[in-house]
């Protein structure tokens, strides 16, 4: 798997986007109080349990607003932390370090809850053939990170975003008039416009992985909502001719009979979009 969004351009350009939405003309409060030439100390301190996320991201904020930065770090992005630890020291100029503190720790906090909640279900299934994907239920001008995320705590990727591959979902089929109508037009297309896309399709039900499996051409076969046992009945009906990916409301009670199934790939939206943020600080070091 590729991670071609994880490019300093990309980064930086997400950066810039995001301290202009906070900083816009000026941060006035450490404008006003802080006189221009103090150098100063600050510790990022951990508060809570899980898997750090952000460290890298961090460094690249920090240099990015006062290249001049120096950074200490005690922790690496993947790496377990407790509460208590301290993932960093900065020292530089007081206002370059209080205009990029927000979003240091926006980044990090979220980045951390993400990979901790990964983490968790990766080795939940981790005796499995399963791998664990990420969705597109992500949070707007955001995904870079919470993608950046995802990885860091071990699960896959899934495509970045609609550029990157072709997924047919419910309403796609319906629009299209059906599933093997979807599937041809989708063939013809990439023929066409001769671009490398592989083509996944969603079924809900095992009448549709029959219609699938008929039509052929596709390189992902979705389970979509299917319960248990006709999920195994999917996974035995392919037969391995396609990858199989379950989806659906997954959660950490019902991901392992899951992937216990045999299939080859979970998709979990909560990866990103229900998980608890890691508390996380940055204080004065005086």
């Amino acid at each position: 798997m590729k991670y071609e969004y994880l490019t300093e351009k990309y980064i930086n350009q997400f950066i810039d986007l995001a301290l202009q939405e906070d900083v816009g003309e000026g941060d006035h409060s450490s404008l006003a109080a802080v006189p221009p030439q103090t150098v100063e100390r600050a510790k990022l301190i951990i508060k809570g349990d899980g898997i750090i996320a952000g460290v890298e991201m961090a460094r690249y904020i920090l240099h990015r607003v006062d290249a001049d930065m120096d950074i200490e770090f005690l922790v690496m992005d993947g790496q377990p932390v407790k509460y208590g630890d301290i993932g960093f020291y900065v020292s530089g100029n007081a206002q370059t370090i209080l205009k990029a503190e927000r979003l240091v720790l926006n980044c990090m906090q979220r980045m951390s809850g993400i990979a901790t909640f990964t983490h968790e279900l990766v080795q939940k299934i981790k005796h499995t053939r399963a791998k664990l994907l990420d969705t597109r239920k992500t949070t707007p001008n955001f995904r870079l990170a919470e993608k950046w995320a995802v990885k860091i705590g071990g699960a896959t990727n899934h495509r970045f975003g609609l550029f990157d591959m072709i997924m047919l979902k419910d309403n796609h089929i319906d629009y299209a008039g059906g599933i093997t109508s979807a599937i041809r037009q989708a063939q013809d297309y990439v023929q066409t416009t001769g671009k490398d896309l592989k083509i996944e399709v969603e079924t809900r039900n095992l009448v549709e992985v029959e219609e699938v499996l008929q039509a052929g051409g596709v390189e992902v076969i979705m389970l979509d909502n299917f319960h248990l046992d006709d999920l195994h009945k999917a996974v035995e009906l392919i037969n391995h001719q396609y990858k199989t990916e379950a989806s659906g409301g997954i959660t950490r009670e019902t991901i392992v009979p899951i992937a216990e199934t045999g299939v080859d790939f979970i998709s979990v939206g909560a990866l990103t979009h229900s998980i608890q943020s890691m508390d996380i600080s940055l204080k004065a070091v005086r």
